[in-house]
């Protein structure tokens, strides 16, 4: 049976790292008989340069109507200027809300290649494996009310609001659950509980759904000790269960372990294991069109496209197994350069892949 994906490039690097893990898949077809076909459409602000919105209808159709989703990255400063709800970013949030995608996970893993490009010590980080799992569609970044306003003093003032229900807060936990006992069978839950009602109620729901995985070991952590730990000590967590803002930051710090942000993917999933994945980076317009963004966070994305929502174990190692290759043979974008390897543009290391991976076939 033919799946079929929707591939939205959206703004910055995100055509040119999309372009090099379409060129991925197109030898995953070719090669090893990958049964799969995509169609593109617009977000973010592309789409809006386009259609005036950055959420098209025929794009939430498009995906709709698709097995999963491949995106790039939406954003950057010529949007800015626009109301909030027109900024690219909406886009996003958008696709989220609208397909319930609501557990996005983010491995932060160390390839032994790359231990140099860490600036942490190589004892810290040498063989990092870990897994932040963030609820996507709750929290801040979703409540209401929320906005601007002038108050009794005649002053500016921004508001928002973080808000939970049990039942959000229980979904996200399972997905946690069930997560860590495939991996060391530990999971740690973040919060804030000691100053924010909210995440109170996080813990005392994690603490509950955890009776039912009796094997795996739920410890918690206040978020600002857990950002420490990060870089302290990243090595002594393995699955990190967060709300929406925290698993933001802190994933994000858990990013820069490994080396570079341009290194790790990410998936969002609904109820039924349908997904969208995505790099975890930005669209990083000050570098965008020049051929040197790293498309490897990207082509990890199509690997875990395959894995979690097609459940094509086998494929995703392959594009794993030939990217370690790739960095075998020393190649390196400019984000993760060290003396003594090759540095490569996008389009080369996008080749350096597809080579790797053609020549596992043969």
């Amino acid at each position: 049976m033919t799946k079929k994906i929707a591939i939205l490039p959206g703004d910055g690097i995100g055509p040119e790292i999309v372009n090099e893990t379409i060129k991925v898949l197109d030898a995953l077809r070719s090669g090893f008989g990958l049964n799969v076909e995509t169609e593109q459409g617009l977000i973010g602000g592309a789409a809006y340069d386009a259609t005036g919105t950055p959420f098209p209808e025929a794009t939430l159709k498009l995906a709709q109507d698709a097995d999963a989703i491949l995106l790039g990255a939406v954003g950057g400063p010529k949007w800015e200027p626009l109301d909030y709800a027109l900024r690219p970013e909406r886009g996003l949030l958008g696709l989220r809300a609208g397909l319930e995608l609501f557990a996005n996970l983010r491995p932060a893993l160390l390839y032994p290649q790359l231990l140099d490009a860490s600036t942490l010590k190589a004892d810290v980080v040498s063989n990092l494996d870990l897994m932040i799992i963030r609820e996507l569609t709750g929290g801040i970044y979703f409540g209401k009310p929320r906005g601007r306003r002038i108050n009794d003093s005649n002053k500016r003032e921004g508001y928002n609001t973080l808000v939970y229900s049990e039942s959000e807060i229980s979904r996200i936990a399972h997905i946690g659950f069930q997560i860590a006992r495939k991996r060391q069978k530990r999971l740690c839950s973040i919060d804030k509980a000691n100053v924010l009602e909210c995440t109170e109620l996080w813990r005392e729901v994690v603490i509950e759904v955890g009776k039912e995985y009796p094997d795996v070991a739920l410890s918690h952590m206040y978020v600002d000790n857990a950002a420490m730990q990060l870089v302290r000590n990243p090595k002594q967590f393995d699955v990190m269960l967060t709300d929406n803002l925290f698993g933001d930051i802190l994933s994000d710090c858990a990013a820069m372990l490994t080396g570079s942000i341009g290194m790790l993917p990410s998936a969002s999933l609904d109820k039924n294991g349908k997904g969208m994945y995505e790099p975890i980076h930005g669209s990083a317009p000050d570098i965008a069109g020049r051929n040197v963004a790293n498309p490897i966070a990207t082509v990890l994305s199509l690997a875990m496209l395959l894995r979690y929502s097609f459940d094509d174990d086998a494929t995703a190692t392959h594009i794993e197994q030939a990217i370690q290759a790739a960095l075998d043979a020393g190649c390196r974008t400019a984000d993760i350069y060290s003396e003594g390897t090759r540095k490569v543009s996008t389009t080369e290391m996008g080749d350096a892949i597809v080579s790797a991976l053609l020549a596992r076939k043969s």
